[in-house]
Protein backbone atom coordinates (compact mmCIF):
# COMPACT_ATOMS: atom_id res chain seq x y z
CA UNK A 1 0.00 0.00 0.00
CA UNK A 2 2.77 2.30 -0.10
CA UNK A 3 2.62 3.25 -3.57
CA UNK A 4 -0.84 4.19 -2.71
CA UNK A 5 0.06 7.20 -0.53
CA UNK A 6 2.09 9.45 -3.43
CA UNK A 7 -1.03 9.04 -5.71
CA UNK A 8 -3.77 9.71 -2.68
CA UNK A 9 -5.77 6.71 -4.09
CA UNK A 10 -7.55 4.74 -1.68
CA UNK A 11 -8.61 1.05 -1.56
CA UNK A 12 -11.09 -0.88 0.25
CA UNK A 13 -11.26 -5.28 -0.15
CA UNK A 14 -14.11 -7.46 0.74
CA UNK A 15 -12.99 -11.38 0.76
CA UNK A 16 -14.96 -14.20 0.43
CA UNK A 17 -18.28 -12.03 -0.10
CA UNK A 18 -20.52 -15.48 -1.07
CA UNK A 19 -21.78 -14.08 -4.34
CA UNK A 20 -20.29 -15.62 -7.63
CA UNK A 21 -17.49 -13.63 -9.21
CA UNK A 22 -19.67 -14.24 -12.52
CA UNK A 23 -22.21 -12.52 -10.87
CA UNK A 24 -20.33 -9.80 -9.16
CA UNK A 25 -18.74 -8.75 -11.90
CA UNK A 26 -21.93 -7.97 -13.91
CA UNK A 27 -22.66 -5.09 -11.08
CA UNK A 28 -19.31 -4.23 -10.69
CA UNK A 29 -18.61 -3.57 -14.54
CA UNK A 30 -21.62 -0.71 -14.12
CA UNK A 31 -19.47 1.68 -11.63
CA UNK A 32 -15.92 1.98 -13.33
CA UNK A 33 -14.81 5.50 -13.51
CA UNK A 34 -18.00 6.69 -12.23
CA UNK A 35 -18.27 9.28 -9.32
CA UNK A 36 -18.37 7.78 -6.30
CA UNK A 37 -21.71 9.39 -5.46
CA UNK A 38 -23.34 8.68 -9.36
CA UNK A 39 -21.82 5.26 -8.18
CA UNK A 40 -23.93 4.71 -5.49
CA UNK A 41 -26.83 6.20 -6.86
CA UNK A 42 -26.62 3.51 -9.79
CA UNK A 43 -25.97 0.39 -6.64
CA UNK A 44 -29.00 1.65 -5.17
CA UNK A 45 -31.18 1.25 -8.14
CA UNK A 46 -29.49 -1.90 -9.50
CA UNK A 47 -31.73 -4.96 -9.07
CA UNK A 48 -29.14 -7.68 -8.61
CA UNK A 49 -28.10 -9.54 -5.18
CA UNK A 50 -24.11 -8.26 -5.58
CA UNK A 51 -24.98 -4.88 -5.59
CA UNK A 52 -25.44 -4.19 -1.55
CA UNK A 53 -22.01 -5.87 -0.88
CA UNK A 54 -20.18 -3.40 -4.00
CA UNK A 55 -21.61 -0.50 -2.88
CA UNK A 56 -20.39 -1.05 1.12
CA UNK A 57 -16.91 -2.01 -0.74
CA UNK A 58 -17.62 1.51 -2.71
CA UNK A 59 -18.25 3.51 0.57
CA UNK A 60 -15.71 1.97 2.68
CA UNK A 61 -12.92 3.32 -0.23
CA UNK A 62 -14.41 6.60 0.06
CA UNK A 63 -14.31 6.84 3.84
CA UNK A 64 -10.43 5.22 3.89
CA UNK A 65 -9.70 7.82 1.61
CA UNK A 66 -11.11 10.43 4.02
CA UNK A 67 -9.66 9.41 6.67
CA UNK A 68 -6.18 8.21 5.37
CA UNK A 69 -5.27 10.65 3.34
CA UNK A 70 -7.97 13.84 4.30
CA UNK A 71 -9.39 13.55 0.45
CA UNK A 72 -13.06 15.28 0.69
CA UNK A 73 -12.97 16.37 -2.83
CA UNK A 74 -14.71 14.85 -5.76
CA UNK A 75 -13.31 11.16 -6.14
CA UNK A 76 -14.07 8.67 -8.85
CA UNK A 77 -13.76 4.93 -8.90
CA UNK A 78 -10.47 4.51 -10.89
CA UNK A 79 -10.69 0.68 -10.73
CA UNK A 80 -13.04 -1.99 -9.43
CA UNK A 81 -12.45 -5.52 -9.98
CA UNK A 82 -13.52 -8.97 -8.93
CA UNK A 83 -11.17 -11.87 -7.92
CA UNK A 84 -12.31 -15.77 -7.37
CA UNK A 85 -11.94 -16.02 -3.63
CA UNK A 86 -12.05 -20.25 -2.23
CA UNK A 87 -14.69 -22.37 -3.49
CA UNK A 88 -16.89 -24.01 -1.08
CA UNK A 89 -17.68 -27.72 -2.29
CA UNK A 90 -20.59 -29.36 -1.20
CA UNK A 91 -22.90 -32.75 -2.36
CA UNK A 92 -26.34 -33.61 -3.56
CA UNK A 93 -27.50 -36.72 -3.51
CA UNK A 94 -28.65 -37.94 -7.36
CA UNK A 95 -30.09 -41.03 -8.50
CA UNK A 96 -29.07 -44.58 -8.05
CA UNK A 97 -27.02 -43.84 -4.78
CA UNK A 98 -24.57 -41.45 -6.92
CA UNK A 99 -23.65 -37.65 -5.73
CA UNK A 100 -22.75 -34.47 -7.47
CA UNK A 101 -21.05 -31.75 -6.46
CA UNK A 102 -22.18 -28.41 -6.11
CA UNK A 103 -19.57 -25.12 -6.25
CA UNK A 104 -20.33 -22.48 -4.27
CA UNK A 105 -17.94 -19.87 -5.40
CA UNK A 106 -16.86 -16.85 -3.34
CA UNK A 107 -15.52 -13.21 -4.28
CA UNK A 108 -13.02 -10.73 -3.31
CA UNK A 109 -14.23 -7.44 -4.58
CA UNK A 110 -11.39 -4.37 -4.43
CA UNK A 111 -12.43 -0.80 -5.32
CA UNK A 112 -9.87 1.96 -5.73
CA UNK A 113 -10.75 5.59 -5.42
CA UNK A 114 -8.77 8.53 -6.43
CA UNK A 115 -9.53 12.41 -6.61
CA UNK A 116 -10.69 13.62 -9.86
CA UNK A 117 -7.65 15.27 -11.84
CA UNK A 118 -8.83 19.01 -12.65
CA UNK A 119 -8.06 19.68 -16.33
Amino acid sequence: MANNTATNEARAVAKNVRISPRKARLVVDQIRNKSVDKALETLAFTNRAAAEPVAKVVRSAAANAQNNFGIRGQLFIKAAYVDEGPTLKRFRPRAKGSASRINKRTSHITVIVAPRKEA
